[in-house]
C-alpha cells in the first residue's frame, strides 16, 4: 500500500524538507564552524573564547556564530557585555561521529 503524504504549512513538502536539511549541512560546512561546534560540545563558551580558538577576529567569528544560530545549531545568551553560546541540539554530535566513521573508512 502506497503511503499518502499530506503537506501542510506545519509539514513541509518533501523537497522543502531536503532543502532544510541542506541548509543545516551548509551551516556546518566550514572548518571554523566545525571547530566551534566541537568546542561547544564541551559546554558553553563566550565569543572571546571562540575567537581565540578559531584564530579569526571577533567580527568573523560572530558571522559564523550567526549562521549557526540562524540554522538552529547554537543558542546564545547575553550576560553583561559577553555573549555565551551553547549547542541548541547536542544530537548534532551524532552526525560528527558518523563523519568520523566515513573518514576512517576512506583512510583504509
Amino acid at each position: 500500500m502506497k503511503q499518502l503524504h499530506i503537506f501542510t504549512p506545519e509539514r513541509p513538502s518533501r523537497r522543502e524538507h531536503f532543502e532544510e536539511r541542506s541548509a543545516v549541512l551548509k551551516a556546518l560546512a566550514h572548518p571554523s564552524r566545525l571547530m566551534i561546534v566541537d568546542e561547544l560540545s564541551h559546554g558553553e563558551r563566550c565569543v572571546c573564547d571562540l575567537t581565540e580558538l578559531v584564530g579569526h577576529d571577533i567580527s568573523t567569528v560572530s558571522k559564523h556564530l550567526s549562521l549557526l544560530k540562524t540554522n538552529g545549531i547554537v543558542a546564545d545568551e547575553k550576560r553583561g557585555k559577553q555573549v555565551y553560546y551553547r549547542l541548541k541540539v547536542p544530537c548534532i554530535l551524532n552526525f560528527f561521529h558518523c563523519i568520523e566513521s566515513v573518514i576512517n573508512e576512506n583512510r583504509k
